[in-house]
């Protein structure tokens, strides 16, 4: 399947109808697999089923290739994948379900009967099969160039528009990218790399919008909250994880992390009681349906960060104590949005959102703190396409004179 929300829902169909089976019939044990899960969840699909039961694993793409389970006889493809790609138009990055390609759906059919002969059912026709791409788009042609082209820079390569790439990108994703940068601070007029700037920001693992922020930090005195926020943001989702019928408790649980300015602070919120509370006690983590993987991972990455900005002579001043950071809810807010300003949108009156740059109607994910609340202005970090909807996710609320203040960004006075 295509992501969490739709194999959700594929195992309460399965768990519903094997309720209905006969009484001789072999019972069915229903199993998810997708990246959010725990790693304890995780491991299940690779245990044996039980006797007189047949086991039934749904799965993302994730075990198209990545992952290799023994006993797999019968693959069912539904023929869709999700894939990012950037609109230069809009200058936004989605995550959207698309058709796979022939090589994709070779490949999941590859998965049937690697220990013993198996079948694949494919959910579409021979002449579906026929029209579908040989091989997926590259990445480097639906994808945001802006930390390609600012590693470029790094490397010496100042004209990137000739550079001999294996598959050359669209020219309008190089233009975006270099608007993009240049917005950033990152290029100056004359496309050269910008010094100390745009050459810290190439040398931050991150991507440029997060390296502005995380560079723009110390001036709005919330450079410790900034760490532990793109820490967090670099789990990409993988932060809490479900039980299936749990719904209502994992949302209670959420609750206590809940801040009113949005999906940043929220996840600040977690990072703070996971070092104070649950870094040594994987079983706190599981009382708040946190991943500990993801959350000893985020851990390790803020190190990495920190040492990062320690070598560019930025000194960090730990303040990791919730009452501190209520404080500096402003400061860290407009730091964020030094750094999202191109990915800003104003909500309309009937609550769904619209893009400030592209007319996209764009909806505040379930998973949000802000689902069906009130925020005039708003940054984000990810659209997802789900089915007629398209959803944001990451969001926190601004205040518009943010996005116009030319210490930020000159980025809207360009356009």
């Amino acid at each position: 399947m295509t992501g969490r929300e739709e194999i959700d829902a594929v195992i309460g169909m399965i768990t519903e109808q094997a309720a209905s089976l006969h009484t001789k019939a072999p019972s069915i044990l229903a199993l998810p697999l997708y990246a959010g899960l725990s790693t304890e969840q995780q491991l299940y699909v690779f245990e044996p089923a039980p006797d007189k039961t047949r086991k039934v694993i749904v799965s993302t793409n994730i075990a198209e290739a990545s992952v290799t389970i023994d006993g797999i006889v019968y693959v069912i493809d539904c023929g869709f994948v999700k894939l990012r790609a950037f609109n230069p138009r809009t200058g936004v990055e989605t995550l959207t379900v698309t058709p796979v390609s022939k090589a994709s759906a070779v490949q999941r059919a590859g998965r049937a009967g690697r220990t013993k002969t198996g079948k694949c059912y494919r959910l579409y026709t021979e002449a579906a099969y026929r029209s579908l791409r040989e091989a997926t788009v590259p990445e480097i042609q639906r994808s945001n160039l802006a930390s390609t082209i600012l590693q470029l820079k790094a490397l010496g390569i100042d004209n990137v528009l000739r550079f001999d790439f294996l598959t050359p990108p669209p020219s309008e994703l190089v233009i975006r990218g270099l608007e993009l940068l240049y917005s950033l601070g990152a290029l100056d007029d004359y496309a050269k790399l910008t010094r100390p700037l745009g050459t810290r920001m190439a040398e931050l693992s991150v991507e440029p919008m997060m390296a502005k922020v995380l560079l723009s930090a110390s001036l709005h005195g919330c450079l410790s909250e900034a760490l532990s926020i793109a820490a967090m943001v670099s789990l990409q989702g993988a932060v809490w994880f479900h039980h299936n019928g749990e719904k209502k408790s994992t949302e209670t649980v959420r609750r206590k992390f809940a801040a009113a300015e949005g999906d940043h602070l929220t996840l600040l919120n977690v990072y703070q009681a996971f070092v104070t509370k649950g870094r040594k006690e994987s079983r706190w983590c599981k009382d708040n349906y946190l991943n500990y993987k993801s959350m000893t991972r985020a851990v390790s990455i803020r190190g990495q960060l920190k040492r990062h900005l320690e070598r560019f002579e930025i000194n960090v001043d730990e303040s990791l104590t919730a009452q501190q950071t209520q404080g500096r809810t402003d400061q860290i807010r407009k730091c964020l949005t030094a750094g999202y300003f191109s990915y800003a949108a104003r909500m309309q009156p009937d609550g769904s959102f619209r893009a400030v740059t592209g007319d996209a109607v764009l909806h505040a994910h379930p998973s949000s703190v802000l689902f069906n609340r009130k925020a005039d202005w708003v940054i984000f970090n990810e659209i997802l396409e789900t089915g007629n909807k398209t959803f944001i996710r990451d969001i926190t609320k601004i205040d518009k004179s943010w996005l116009l203040d030319g210490t930020l960004s000159t980025y809207y006075g360009l356009r």
